[in-house]
């Protein structure tokens, strides 16, 4: 199936590791025109200088999603590179897990609010795509409760929210919004190897709840991302795509 990204003009935040890189990579490798960002400067414009090599236009800049002003001039440099934004993949996670207030702004600062900083910002130019789709990353945890309930659950859940209140609030203008909800995913540097690594016990715990017996790769969120930002998803607003290998027991309606 041809997605019909070729072309088309890529936001993506945290993009230089794990799922976000994943996404990046499969968008670039569709033929989209990528940007990315993350906190380190060096490591965004290095993967937006690889993924170039597909044959695409990219920029990689250093971000703090939680900085709104350098997060809104990303964007907007983004589309005066690329002559606008069609897709808009918001990624960045605190991981924040602690019971502490600290944790609790961490998280409501970075998912919640750099979600909404970054559709905000990259709004004007997605009115004037004939392509737009926003795709909010959000979790498992935000469906049921598990070792992340808190901060990082409570935010997570709060993203299907607003994200499919957007959904709903931008059909008209035709700019699609949808979720993608991973499970546990295992990635070289990711927060399940340093689990593997610091907390064994716990990691074999939560192993042992997958019953295909194995964590996601990135890949296979990316897989999912990018067809709900592509052109073949265009009938599909709102909805939020559960990608756990059946880890999780709740049925959606």
């Amino acid at each position: 199936m041809d997605l019909g990204l070729k072309g088309l003009r890529a936001i993506v935040t945290g993009g230089t590791k794990g799922i976000g890189l994943a996404i990046a990579e499969t968008l670039a490798g569709e033929g989209c025109h990528v940007a990315l960002c993350s906190r380190n400067a060096g490591d965004a414009e290095a993967t937006a200088a690889r993924l170039a090599e597909k044959g695409v236009t990219t920029f990689g800049a250093g971000v703090d999603v939680a900085d709104g002003a350098a997060l809104a001039a990303f964007a907007e440099e983004a589309a005066a590179k690329f002559g606008g934004l069609d897709i808009v993949v918001a990624n960045v996670s605190a991981l924040s897990i602690a019971n502490d207030e600290e944790s609790w702004k961490k998280c409501f600062d970075t998912d919640l609010m750099g979600t909404v900083r970054l559709v905000n910002a990259a709004l004007p130019f997605l009115e004037k795509s004939s392509a737009a789709s926003i795709v909010t990353i959000s979790s498992v945890s935000g469906r049921e409760i598990d070792f992340a309930a808190g901060p990082y659950g409570t935010f997570k859940a709060a993203l299907i929210h607003y994200t499919q209140g957007l959904a709903y609030q931008l059909a008209p203008k035709k700019i699609r919004a949808n979720t993608v909800s991973p499970g546990n995913t295992y990635f070289k540097g990711g927060v399940w190897e340093m689990i593997e690594n610091g907390n064994p016990a716990l990691f074999k715990e939560a192993l042992a709840l997958n019953p295909t017996g194995r964590m996601a790769t990135p890949q296979e969120i990316a897989n999912g991302v990018a067809f709900l930002a592509s052109p073949a998803a265009s009938f599909v607003y709102g909805t939020n795509l559960v990608i756990d290998g059946a880890l999780t027991r709740g049925v959606q309606f």
